[in-house]
C-alpha cells in the first residue's frame, strides 16, 4: 500500500527506526515495553493490514508465549520464590517477569522490522550509503530485495510443478522428497541465473567507474524538516532521559523501578510521541485527502 511516511526523506525513515529499534532492544521498562509493542503492532496493521494481523496472531503470539515459558525454566534468579520445579530449582518471580519482558521486547523488534521493511526499500538504503559505503550498501540492499522475490518465484515454480503432479504435497514421503528436491534445484539455477544478469546489467551501466554519478528523486522540504524536529528532537530526549536514570528498571535480585516523577513521565511521554508518530502521520495525511475529495 501507499504509505504517507514513505514518501519522506530517507533520512527520516531511517533516523525513525534507528530510534526505535535502539529503545526497543535496550529499554526493558514496562511502561516503555508496553509503548513499544502497542505502537509496532499497530503500525504494522496500518502497513500491511489483514497480512500483518494475521502474521501476529499465527507466529508472533506463539513465539511471544514460548520465549516466556523458556526464561523461567532455564533462570531461577530472583528473590521472591513462588514454587519449586521438579529438578529442585525454584520458580521465581523475577524470572517470570523477565521472560514476559524478554518476549514482548522480541515480538516489538520484529514488528518494528516488518515495519522497516516496508518503509525502507534497496534504493533509500543505497542512496543513503551508496557514496559512503557502496559495497556494502549494494549487497544488503541485493539480500534485503532477495529474499521477497525468492518467496515469490519459490511459490511461482511450486504451483507450477502442482499442475503436473509434482509437488511436495503429491505421493509418498520419498516422492514428496525428490519432488521437493526438484524445486530446490529449479530455484538455485534460478538464483545463479539471476545473480549474473544482475551482474552482467550492472557492468553495463557502468557500476564502480570512477565520477559515476546516481540519479536521485528525494529533496529534503520543509515537511522533512518538521519531522526531523520532532522525530529528532523526542529521540535526543529519551535518550537522554534514558541516560540520566528515567526508564530505570531492574530485575534481579528483585524488582525496583525509577519512582514515578515528572521527570520520568515526561520520557515516557517523548518515547510515546516517538513512538507513535508515523501513525499520526499517515491518519494526518489520509485526513487531508479525504478532505481533498470531498471538495471536488
Amino acid at each position: 500500500m501507499n504509505s504517507a511516511f514513505a514518501g519522506y526523506h530517507p533520512t527520516i525513515n531511517f533516523l525513525y527506526f534507528t530510534l526505535v529499534f535502539l529503545c526497543s532492544m535496550f529499554f526493558m521498562h514496562p511502561v516503555s515495553l508496553f509503548i513499544s509493542f502497542v505502537c509496532a503492532f499497530s503500525y504494522s496493521v496500518v502497513l500491511r493490514r489483514k497480512r500483518a494481523v494475521k502474521f501476529n496472531i499465527l507466529y508472533l503470539l506463539p513465539m511471544m508465549l514460548m520465549a516466556a515459558l523458556i526464561n523461567p525454566a532455564f533462570n531461577h534468579e530472583g528473590a521472591t520464590i513462588l514454587a519449586y520445579l521438579d529438578s529442585g530449582n525454584p520458580l521465581t518471580l523475577e524470572s517470570i517477569t523477565y521472560g514476559i519482558a524478554a518476549a514482548v521486547m522480541l515480538a516489538s523488534v520484529v514488528s518494528w522490522f516488518s515495519c522497516y521493511n516496508v518503509i525502507m526499500t534497496s534504493d533509500k538504503f543505497i542512496y543513503l550509503f551508496g557514496s559512503v559505503i557502496p559495497a556494502l550498501s549494494l549487497i544488503l540492499s541485493m539480500a534485503l530485495r532477495f529474499v521477497p522475490k525468492f518467496k515469490a518465484h519459490i511459490k511461482i515454480v511450486s504451483n507450477a510443478q502442482k499442475c503436473v503432479g509434482r509437488d511436495v504435497s503429491n505421493g509418498s514421503i520419498l516422492q514428496r522428497a525428490k519432488n521437493g528436491i526438484k524445486i530446490l534445484s529449479i530455484m538455485i539455477t534460478w538464483a545463479l541465473e539471476n545473480a549474473i544478469e544482475t551482474a552482467d546489467s550492472m557492468k553495463t551501466r557502468g557500476y564502480g567507474l570512477s565520477g559515476r554519478t546516481a540519479f536521485s528523486i528525494y529533496r529534503f522540504d520543509r515537511r522533512d524538516k518538521k519531522a526531523l524536529l520532532v522525530i529528532g528532537g523526542t529521540g535526543a530526549y529519551v535518550l537522554l532521559g534514558a541516560f540520566f536514570g528515567g526508564m530505570y528498571f531492574r530485575y534481579f535480585p528483585s524488582m525496583k523501578s525509577v519512582s514515578l516523577t515528572p521527570f520520568s513521565t515526561s520520557v515516557f511521554a517523548a518515547y510515546f510521541i516517538l513512538s507513535i508518530s508515523p501513525i499520526v502521520i499517515e491518519r494526518w495525511e489520509d485526513r487531508k485527502w479525504k478532505e481533498l475529495q470531498s471538495k471536488i
